[in-house]
């Protein structure tokens, strides 16, 4: 499984950002597919989730700004972020989990000035 995320860049607060995770390999089998983020000095956190079934999940502090979703056959996830915030910024990976194992992109920079 390998998976490409994109889509980070520069936005000025209150600006919009979509974020896109390609993904190869058996991921038709993950049980969840998410998006984390790692701001600087800081641990990686959980942004987002959808599960195999379509139940989505989201941490607090992006509920209802942030949008995730994927295609039906999960070769691509999305990370739609509007109201960005400067505390939004930080390295956003996408990860896909298949059984046991988590699968984890590169990571695209999403980076909010105020």
């Amino acid at each position: 499984v390998q998976l490409q995320a994109s889509g980070g860049g520069l936005v000025q607060a209150g600006g919009s950002l979509r974020l896109s995770c390609q993904a190869s390999g058996s991921v038709f089998s993950a049980n969840v597919m998410g998006w984390y983020r790692q701001a600087p000095g800081k641990q990686r956190e959980l942004v987002a989730t959808v599960t195999n079934t379509g139940t989505i999940s989201y941490t607090d502090s992006v509920r209802g700004r942030f949008t995730i979703s994927r295609n039906s056959i999960r070769t691509w996830l999305y990370l739609q972020m509007n109201g960005l915030q400067p505390e939004d910024t930080g390295v956003y990976y996408c990860t896909a989990t298949i059984g046991p194992r988590a699968y984890w992109g590169q990571g695209t920079l999403v980076t909010v000035s105020s």
